[in-house]
């Protein structure tokens, strides 16, 4: 049976384009419309998302959209810019509401690790088992070298419901803002939606002192997240994404 959010996504993303000028592409959704079974509107998530950004005095649709995740803390934020040039402003901040694996990056197939890292939204499933689900790059460039070069795992995705085996749940209201926000954005020609994922929120004091007790006797694991830091310092300074580069030996540079 297809779940409810199914239904709503599938009803004529078009004719929401085309008596709102909340899009400037169609293509994207027209081609959701088609990867779906049972019409149904999804037009009041679009109006419960525009009354929000409307309360925060954001731009709808954005420009651009950016997610964070933070394993210990259990958090995942959405955050948007009004324009490509200008600065990323916190939408909202999302429960994680399942953990699974232990603070560090995914290396293998099996081993119920959230991959930590820099990765960007590359699938659309809304069909998916868990409600609905954004899939995630993983393995990326960095992880292609540094994990089980035959079984480095896979199927990493952001979705609903409540389990979780190396995934980021975030429960299925919730997932709908995100997956229909996401498809907004994309649709106005974000390609490549950026997802970064770190151990923990590193200006939590608390968070930041377990993780820094857990990587004292792990040299490797210590400086994988003293990299991860680096890029979350710069956005918290900045409010932008800096350029993060990938060595040979499959090492995060920021630039």
């Amino acid at each position: 049976m297809l779940n409810r959010f199914t239904k709503v996504l599938a009803f004529s993303a078009f004719a929401i384009i085309a008596n709102r000028s909340v899009m400037a592409q169609t293509s994207f959704f027209n081609i959701q419309r088609c990867t779906v079974k049972i019409p149904y509107p999804i037009l009041p998530i679009t109006d419960t998302l525009q009354k929000q950004f409307a309360a925060k005095n954001l731009k709808f649709p954005p420009a651009e959209m950016y997610v964070r995740s933070f394993k210990l803390d259990r958090k995942l934020e959405v955050w948007v810019k009004d324009s490509t040039h200008g600065p990323y402003k916190l939408f909202k901040t999302y429960k994680v509401t399942m953990e699974s694996g232990v603070l560090g990056p995914k290396r293998m197939e099996g081993d119920y690790q959230v991959p930590e890292g820099f990765y960007y939204i590359n699938e659309f499933n809304p069909n998916s088992n868990y409600h609905l689900a954004l899939g995630l790059n993983y393995p990326n460039a960095s992880d292609k070298i540094l994990s089980d070069s035959l079984h480095p795992g896979g199927d990493i995705y952001i979705h609903g419901n409540r389990v979780s085996t190396g995934c980021i749940p975030i429960d299925d209201e919730p997932i709908e803002e995100v997956y229909v926000l996401a498809s907004l954005v994309k649709g106005n020609g974000e390609d490549f939606i950026p997802v970064h994922v770190f151990p923990v929120k590193y200006d939590d004091k608390k968070s930041f002192d377990y993780l820094a007790r857990i990587t004292l006797h792990d040299q490797p694991l210590q400086q994988f997240s003293i990299t991860l830091k680096e890029v979350f310092d710069y956005f918290q300074e900045k409010k932008q994404i800096p350029v993060i580069l990938i060595n040979k030996k499959g090492e995060y540079i920021i630039d």
